[in-house]
């Protein structure tokens, strides 16, 4: 019963959000902009892991780890290495 809630409500909200896209007429270039950024923010997290600036930090490549450093940027990679530091 909680699955068939689930997969309702990722239906209505992918219908809502292309019927937002196409009456605004945003066109896809916006697409390219959000592809640039998860393409930097995946390039930020893996110069963190790599660089052996600081070596007790790893960082790991997933959804969420991206999906933050692309809303919030550079800030957002900070904000993983204090996470990292702090709680692990």
């Amino acid at each position: 019963m909680l699955r068939m809630l689930a997969i309702g409500v990722l239906v209505i909200s992918v219908v809502l959000l292309s019927v937002i896209v196409f009456r605004k007429k945003l066109g896809f270039g916006w697409l390219s902009l959000f592809g640039a950024h998860l393409v930097l923010a995946a390039l930020a997290i893996y110069v963190v892991n790599f660089s052996g600036l600081i070596t007790q930090v790893h960082i790991p490549l997933n959804p969420a780890t991206i999906g933050a450093v692309t809303v919030l940027g550079l800030p957002g990679v900070v904000m993983l290495i204090g996470l990292r530091i702090i709680l692990f």
